[in-house]
């Protein structure tokens, strides 16, 4: 559905929403989501005057996005933010007391492996990528915090790995597993010879986020503010069109480890997001507090934690037994 099918108006007022969400620092990854969804909303309404839209055209969208393609409730959430915002920052105009078919959303429990079931995955992944699996189990950090750890983030004599800017925009403090400290060491030399060469070429650049670059122009070439796990090759960023060395991109982590657990032999459902999962669990199994727990995951409501108590089968004190057992 390419933007040039749509009306000159609409167009323009594409070119707009980028423009408020680069204002407002957005990362590349929500402006191409807020743009996609928008794109698609504006798709749906070809004959529409831009000052003619409102809540009618909204409504009729997410139901459609709901009854005729079937998306989930978070795919249809996220295309409803996507919208509200380019009504409020593009239009100028609120949406208020909209009334549209919701899409169900299913309550599941995470995917949890055991202690043994994780050292078997970890078993088969080897290099970058097994160490960045293993500091997402340590840590019980997400994907995307994982691939965009910088060097300055790491703190060796405290043993701990400061998150930057996680889910709801919150900085948190994890531990550093000291198994993985070595190789972290030794990823660091690797890197930083890495970050020499670049210099030396004329490069050595990283993304810097809300608008450091311009409160510090030197910044970007820092040893302490590159990427941890790097991308093996310099790329063009499409915003600034600089030439940089980016992170490692995650789909290389996400098939890595599904591998992994393909060639375990894991009878579940393994993605990066187990990790996170098995780490909240075993920590409560082993006596941490649920609150403790809370803020290592960096959740705002606590009751988004208390799902691991119900995957350990401890929704309630004591322990549930089945009867089957008593008999």
């Amino acid at each position: 559905m390419p933007s040039d099918s749509l009306s000159p108006e609409y167009q323009v007022l594409l070119d707009q929403l980028v423009k408020q969400i680069r204002l407002r620092h957005f990362s590349i990854r929500t402006e191409q989501t807020y743009f996609h969804w928008v794109r698609r909303f504006l798709y749906s309404c070809p004959n529409y005057e831009a000052k003619k839209l409102g809540e009618a055209e909204v409504e009729r969208f997410l139901s459609y996005l709901a009854i005729k393609r079937n998306v989930s409730a978070s795919t249809q959430s996220l295309a409803l933010t996507a919208v509200v915002f380019f009504f409020n920052q593009v239009l100028g105009h609120s949406l208020e007391n909209m009334g549209f078919a919701r899409a169900k959303r299913p309550r599941r429990l995470p995917v949890v492996l055991t202690q043994d079931e994780v050292r078997v995955l970890l078993s088969f992944m080897n290099g970058v990528h097994g160490l960045m699996a293993g500091l997402m189990y340590g840590t019980g950090m997400r994907l995307m915090e994982s691939v965009r750890l910088r060097v300055k983030d790491i703190d060796f004599s405290y043993g701990t790995i400061t998150v930057r800017d996680g889910k709801g925009g919150k900085d948190r403090i994890v531990p550093l597993p000291r198994r993985y400290a070595p190789l972290l060491h030794e990823q660091l030399e690797r890197i930083k010879a890495v970050h020499k060469s670049d210099l030396a070429d004329g490069y050595g650049e990283v993304y810097l986020p809300n608008a450091l670059a311009t409160k510090y122009p030197n910044a970007a070439r820092e040893w302490g503010w590159q990427y941890v796990f790097p991308s093996s090759r310099l790329s063009v960023d499409p915003r600034s069109g600089l030439t940089r060395r980016h992170h490692l991109h995650e789909t290389s982590l996400q098939k890595a480890i599904k591998q992994g657990a393909r060639k375990s032999g894991i009878p579940k459902q393994v993605n990066s997001h187990a990790l996170r999962h098995s780490f909240a669990t075993h920590l409560l199994e082993a006596g941490s507090d649920i609150r403790t727990v809370q803020e290592l995951l960096g959740h705002a409501d606590v009751s988004t934690t208390m799902i691991y108590t119900h995957v350990m089968n401890r929704p309630g004190l004591p322990p549930v037994v089945s009867p089957a057992d008593q008999l």
